[in-house]
């Protein structure tokens, strides 16, 4: 974890560094390393035999876990409508 926090220091660093310039090329190089990062997940998860097993429990509880997020997100964003309605001295 101290490895990735202090990656992402160092890019910010360089990032604020280099902010004035044009920097086209990173957005594409950007794209092209995730497609290839998620080829090699793929290629760790289909050679390790307990992922493959356990692949549909792990879907049905992401896919839980995805729909309490949004029911979620949507219950609190109705409660803060109507908070901020009222007080607002506006009515529901």
């Amino acid at each position: 974890m101290l490895q990735i926090m202090l990656m992402m220091v160092c890019g910010i660093i360089i990032g604020r560094t280099l902010r004035h310039r044009k920097l086209r090329w990173l957005s594409p190089l950007t794209t092209v390393l995730i497609w290839i990062l998620l080829f090699l997940l793929g290629l760790e998860v289909g050679g390790d035999q307990t992922i493959l097993h356990s692949i549909s429990r792990l879907g049905k509880d992401a896919l839980l876990l995805a729909a309490g997020g949004a029911v979620g997100s949507a219950v609190a964003a109705n409660r803060l409508w109507h908070y901020a309605g009222k007080s607002k001295g506006g009515q529901e």
